[in-house]
Formats: structure tokens, C-alpha cells, sequence
């Protein structure tokens, strides 16, 4: 397991995102070989989302060959409520983009038969060739989705009562009244997540370190959902530097070093993207080594050397993806053929920081900045 850890929340965000990209771009997905991604709701990955909307209005990812499998939904909420996951979702992302809506997989709380409902999600995933990379967020008990402490971690998806401190929790999305917040969901199974190839976990906050604590330092536990990602081959957790209070300093000091090496004597051309070294290329065994306080510090330097790898292809063989100023959409055009990759800028902007993103000239999806600092989305608004 990789623990990449990062200043605060809104770096976290922009690492997230970038790595999602990268990793899109990276698999060259085709309508025949799609990209399969699992999404979360909730407040964490809002930024996220905003970031990946962002890079595709610049033409850095395209999500036309993406499907899209969502953790959870509230049981009986009519999709159209605004706090219903089906409205986040949209609200967020999948109305800002090229997604194709056929590729939109969404659990239906309202479904006359709901274990039917968490069948059927099931066969989906494993329909499209099952789950290439599930990002998900925690709760400050540790749970994934809403598997609450207790969930079987064998378990798949199925309709689940939620804890009253979920309720609580969730009651300011609904104006601050429990009462107003559905006791019952439909979600994914640690089980689901485990079975995907590979998982990234958002982990923000002090109010969630002892969570991070308890799946980085202690064993595998039932009453820790996310503690089961130490189980699986391929799993990241990104988190900032409130999230760490909990942990050991020498296990901070730890992941930190690992991020170090292989920054500096190592070499990033010598790193896959999931963080496995598969060749050695200008590898010195004898140069020194110089700690760095942070590793974010050799992003910019990193920019000239990295690539997104994205491959092109004859403009007249791909789609493109297009503004639409009359309906404030994005239409595509179908002329590809199925076995054709998209057409997306190749920009070497793998581990570019939000600040300098900023100082390049760019603005971000989610707000504006001030003095190169991102400001919230709680004074910039919705930025959709």
C-alpha cells in the first residue's frame, strides 16, 4: 500500500485528480477496452470531480470511453432530489463532461426489488470486465460507502441500515434534521471494492486520523472497514497532513522517505504510475542522498521531464470533443470507429500543483484564486 501525503486538503484534491487523468490516459481506453471507474459521493471528492471537469474543458482527458459505476444511494430519496447521489453525481461531474450517459451506472434506491437492484449492479460490473480503478472516500469511523463498522468484509452490494452516527453526520445536507435523512441505503460491498484492480482512498481531516491510524498502523478489522485495503495488491491512500496526527512519526517519516527515494535516486522515469519500478534507467546505486522536508517541492521541477504518454492518432480517424455555446453541453462525434483511442492533448502536467497550475495562467473549475490560493467553494459558489 502507497500513502502519499500532501499539505492540505486542496492539494490532496488536485493529486487525486491528476492521478485519475493519468491514469485514463495511460490505458488509452476504446469503446470496445473502456476505462471502468468507481466514483463516491460526499464532500470529499467534490473537488476532485471539479478538477476533472477542468482538465477535460482544457482537453487533457476525455471520458467518452469511461464507464462510471457509483458506491451508494439513499433508499427511497426520488432521484431528482438535489441530495440524492443521482442529482450529486450530475451536479458535479457527469453533466460538465463527454461521459456517455449509457455509461452511467447509478444503485435505484426506489427499485420495487432492491436486493434484485444490488444483483444486478453486481452482474454490470462484472458485464463491462469488472472495476479498473475504484476512488473512494471514509468516514470518521472508517467506513467505505456505507459499510458501517461490523460490515463483512466479503460482503457485496446490498441494501444496508446506516448508523446513526452516518445520520447525524449527513443531517446538515438536509438542513441540519435527522429526521430528513433516509435510514436506509443501497451500497456497493467491501467486497466490490476489494475486487476492483486497483483502489485509491481521499482521507482528510483530523476528525478522520484516527480512521487512517487504524488502516495504516493496525491489523485487518471488521469494525475498520477501510483497514482492508492492507489486504489488497494495488491500493493508494492520499491524505493531508491533518489526517496524520494519529499516526506514529516514524511511520509519517516512513512513506515520506519512500516518495523521497524514488523522487530523487531512483528517478521518476523509472517509476510506473501505480508506483512500481519496472526499469532502471540512468539509476546511479552511489548518489547521495538529500532529504527533502517536502516532496511536493520537485513537482514543477519533475513537469519537464514526466509525460502523459497520451497517444495521437490522425485527426481525421478520432472524435473530438466540442463546446456546445447553444445548449451549454458537450456533444461528440461519433464518427470513430469503436477500436479508436480519443483524442486528447498529450500536456506534461503529471504532478503540476494547483498554485502552479495558477501561475501558469490557468483558472481552476472550482472558484478563483487569490494570491495563488484556491478560494472555497463556499465563497466562489458552485462553480457549474
Amino acid at each position: 500500500m502507497r500513502l502519499i501525503i500532501r499539505e492540505d486538503p486542496k492539494a490532496v484534491a488536485y493529486y487525486t485528480a491528476n492521478y485519475v487523468r493519468q491514469r485514463i490516459n495511460e490505458f488509452k481506453p476504446t469503446r470496445n477496452r473502456p476505462f471502468v471507474l468507481g466514483l463516491p459521493t460526499g464532500s470529499t471528492p467534490v473537488e476532485v470531480y471539479w478538477h476533472l471537469v477542468d482538465f477535460y474543458k482544457r482537453g487533457e482527458v476525455s471520458f467518452r470511453n469511461v464507464i462510471t459505476f457509483s458506491m451508494d444511494e439513499y433508499v427511497g430519496l426520488p432521484r431528482s432530489h438535489p441530495e440524492s447521489y443521482c442529482s450529486f453525481m450530475h451536479r458535479h461531474l457527469y453533466d460538465h463532461i463527454n461521459l456517455r450517459p449509457e455509461n452511467i451506472h447509478m444503485l435505484d434506491g426506489n427499485a420495487e426489488d432492491l436486493a434484485a437492484e444490488c444483483q444486478r449492479y453486481e452482474e454490470k460490473i462484472k458485464e463491462v470486465g469488472g472495476i479498473e480503478l475504484f476512488l473512494g472516500g471514509i468516514g470518521p469511523d472508517g467506513h467505505i460507502a456505507f459499510n458501517e463498522p461490523g460490515s463483512s468484509l466479503e460482503s457485496v452490494t446490498r441494501v444496508k441500515t446506516l448508523a446513526y452516527e452516518t445520520v447525524l453526520a449527513n443531517a446538515r445536507f438536509f438542513g441540519g434534521d435527522v429526521n430528513k435523512v433516509p435510514k436506509l441505503a443501497l451500497t456497493v460491498g467491501v467486497g466490490t471494492v476489494r475486487a476492483a484492480r486497483e483502489v485509491l482512498l481521499i482521507i482528510t481531516g483530523a476528525h478522520k486520523a484516527v480512521a487512517l491510524a487504524k488502516c495504516i498502523e493496525e491489523g485487518v478489522n471488521h469494525m475498520w472497514t477501510v483497514s482492508v485495503i492492507q489486504l489488497h495488491p494495488s491500493a493508494m491512500v492520499v491524505c493531508d497532513e491533518d489526517a496524520t496526527l494519529e499516526l506514529h512519526v516514524k511511520t509519517v517519516r516512513y512513506f515520506k522517505s519512500i516518495e523521497q527515494v524514488q523522487e530523487q535516486l531512483i528517478g521518476r522515469q523509472n517509476i510506473s504510475l501505480k508506483g512500481s519500478i519496472s526499469k532502471l534507467v540512468g539509476y546511479d546505486p552511489d548518489q547521495a542522498y538529500r532529504p527533502i522536508a517536502d516532496p511536493s517541492a520537485n513537482e514543477k521541477s519533475a513537469l519537464d521531464t514526466d509525460s502523459s504518454d497520451v497517444s495521437h492518432q490522425d485527426e481525421s480517424d478520432q472524435g473530438s470533443i466540442t463546446d456546445s455555446a447553444d445548449d451549454d453541453q458537450y456533444s461528440v462525434d461519433q464518427s470513430e470507429d469503436d477500436g479508436e483511442s480519443d483524442n486528447v492533448q498529450e500536456m506534461d502536467r503529471n504532478t503540476l500543483s494547483a498554485t502552479e497550475l495558477t501561475a501558469s495562467g490557468s483558472s481552476e473549475a472550482n472558484g478563483t484564486r487569490t494570491n495563488g490560493s484556491l478560494v472555497p467553494a463556499a465563497v466562489t459558489g458552485n462553480p457549474f
